[in-house]
């Protein structure tokens, strides 16, 4: 079966700008983030990736942080990518936009000869993470309001 969507990386202002709506839509305004954190200066070098349907609506989104901003992260390894903001509108939930946008940021995390990918997860999406072969380790910590687990997948 096709899915009604592509999924790749994001280029250019057009692609980067739906990247930022789909977070907007889906952690500012139906989470509750704080808008001044949603955004960070770890945007700029990060490689974003956006589900987009053939008319153009962006679907989801997510990044991925590299080199030092990654180490920064996840405990100071520069063999492990950071896998972020990734989100899904609700129009696309069920659709399988979330799980092709973390294969995305995985096989862009090995054009980058990275090891691993780390992330933090919304404890609510454990499952859905440990069903993509992430492993969960350390205590639950809170981030922007809401309880969070780090988890990592080797590549």
């Amino acid at each position: 079966m096709t899915r009604p969507y592509v999924v790749r990386v994001a280029h250019g202002p057009a692609d980067r700008e739906a990247c930022f709506a789909v977070r907007k839509d889906v952690f500012v305004a139906e989470q509750g983030v704080p808008e001044d954190i949603e955004y960070d200066a770890h945007d700029a070098g990060a490689v974003h990736v956006l589900a987009i349907r053939e008319d153009g609506t962006p679907l989801g989104t997510g990044r991925l942080l590299h080199g030092a901003a990654a180490a920064a992260k996840n405990g100071g390894d520069p063999a492990v990518g950071s896998l972020g903001r990734l989100a899904v509108t609700r129009e696309a939930r069920g659709l399988g936009v979330g799980a092709a946008l973390v294969r995305a940021i995985e096989e862009a995390a090995r054009d980058h000869g990275l090891t691993a990918v780390d992330l933090h997860a919304q404890t609510h999406a454990l499952g859905f993470y440990e069903r993509l072969g992430y492993e969960a380790y350390g205590p639950e910590f809170p981030d922007a309001g809401m309880p969070h687990r780090a988890m990592r997948r080797a590549l």
